[in-house]
């Protein structure tokens, strides 16, 4: 089964992205800040994360510079979850690694369909959610 972190400083956020990536047929965990995700992530290095921008701590472009670098760090799909939606945020995230970009709200469609694009679920897997 597939592994899907969620890292988000909004409890309400990572719940209701871990549902969704439950739903889809991952396995979840959440990380409330960069350096959480940054330790979960060398404990067990998942295949798809959900990332929020404005975290304390460390950000989550600070986190996806330092995931890069790790041994096994370009493995997962890097989904931005973010409310930052000017271009300039974009093309920083995706130069930095990020395979794709959401913007707040999202719903279980919108994550189903990025996840399909990146290769990460196949298409009957988005009706079953």
């Amino acid at each position: 089964m597939k592994s899907c972190l969620v890292v988000d400083d909004s409890r309400v956020v990572r719940k209701v992205a871990r549902r969704i990536a439950e739903d889809l047929g991952f396995t979840c965990e959440e990380a409330e800040d960069g350096q959480k995700a940054y330790e979960a992530c060398a404990d067990n290095m998942p295949d798809v994360i959900l990332l929020d921008w404005n975290m304390p701590v460390m950000t989550g472009i600070e986190f996806l510079e330092r995931l890069r670098e790790m041994p096994d760090g370009n493995i997962p799909k890097v989904i931005f979850c973010t409310t930052e939606n000017d271009m300039e945020h974009i093309q920083r995230a995706l130069q930095t690694g990020a395979d794709e970009y959401i913007m707040k709200p999202f719903d279980g469609e919108i994550i189903g369909n990025k996840f399909l694009q990146i290769g990460l679920i196949e298409p009957e897997q988005l009706n079953q959610g």
